[in-house]
């Protein structure tokens, strides 16, 4: 790898007139409807922007810039009768790039956020009314990680698991919910049924409360048939995966190759230098990460 680190927005936001930014795709009425926009016009009429939108510039426009991300907040603006909005300016030249790598927050982003936007003097009915919500629901996402240990945390903080997986967590030891977080990520199931049925199993030294009486729970038919399911996916994968393993571990050699002789090739890799600098990074960075692969290979 490289080691440089490339910009992809301009250093400075700008604040823009709203007709001088061209939308990609129009917002129908269907979507004014939907419960994703009317949060979002709560959120802007009651705190404001809080994530500007993302555009780009594009010298055919002359002076006008196309909307790469933000499409439902600057409908709002103009439903608000707005005249101006402060963006960032994204370098990349792809008008579709910003939208593919764009994924929605996990319950431990939210929960974080939350806590920002509180520390800001932001009440938690305010943010209620914003996300168009009742209040529990934010006081429940901004106690997400009381009695989690901040390694959990760390784990968690990028999956989508549901704020009962964590109700369930806070009844173990610290170890024990490593345990359980770690088993959820190698199953990939994060649901609140899987986590109390793991709870359930974990020995009474292992909770936090060992000492107060605990009804037996027997596993109900349908947390049984659940486990049951999900260790036949598990080995099933684990079968189509060594059947399977030869083939991909060549077909990957190869195209390894394919690049590398790309890469060797003067004519491409000057192109690729001068017009695809991102491109022609990737690709060098993928034959230097295979190198090992296509050595124990040949």
């Amino acid at each position: 790898m490289s080691g440089r680190v490339t910009m992809g927005f301009e250093t400075e936001a700008v604040t823009l007139p709203i007709a001088d930014i061209l939308p990609l795709r129009p917002v129908d009425d269907t979507v004014r409807k939907s419960r994703k926009f009317l949060q979002i016009a709560a959120s802007i009429r009651e705190i404001g922007i809080v994530q500007p939108p993302v555009v780009a510039r594009r010298p055919e426009l002359k002076g006008r810039y196309l909307l790469l991300d933000g499409h439902l907040r600057i409908d709002v603006l103009k439903d608000m009768g707005a005249g101006t909005v402060t963006c960032l300016v994204s370098l990349d030249d792809e008008a579709l790039t910003y939208n593919r790598e764009v994924n929605p927050l996990t319950p431990v982003q939210e929960h974080r956020m939350i806590l920002k936007v509180i520390g800001r003097g932001i009440s938690e009915k305010r943010i209620a009314q914003a996300l168009n919500v009742d209040v529990a629901s934010i006081r429940a996402k901004r106690d997400l990680l009381n009695g989690i240990c901040p390694e959990v945390a760390a784990l968690l903080k990028d999956k989508h698991c549901p704020i009962n997986s964590f109700q369930a967590l806070r009844k173990v030891k610290p170890l024990r919910q490593y345990e359980i977080a770690s088993t959820m990520i190698g199953i990939g199931n994060y649901s609140g049924a899987y986590a109390r049925t793991l709870v359930a199993a974990s020995s009474p030294d292992q909770l936090v409360n060992p000492g107060k009486p605990r009804a037996h729970r027997r596993i109900s038919p349908e947390e049984l048939e659940q486990i049951e399911r999900e260790l036949t996916n598990l080995r099933g994968e684990v079968e189509r995966i060594e059947e399977t393993f030869a083939a991909d571990h060549l077909n990957l050699v190869l195209a390894v190759s394919y690049v590398r002789s790309l890469l060797r090739n003067a004519e491409i890799g000057r192109y690729l230098g001068n017009y695809q600098e991102k491109l022609h990074r990737e690709f060098r960075e993928i034959c230097e990460t295979m190198a090992p692969l296509s050595e124990a290979a040949g």
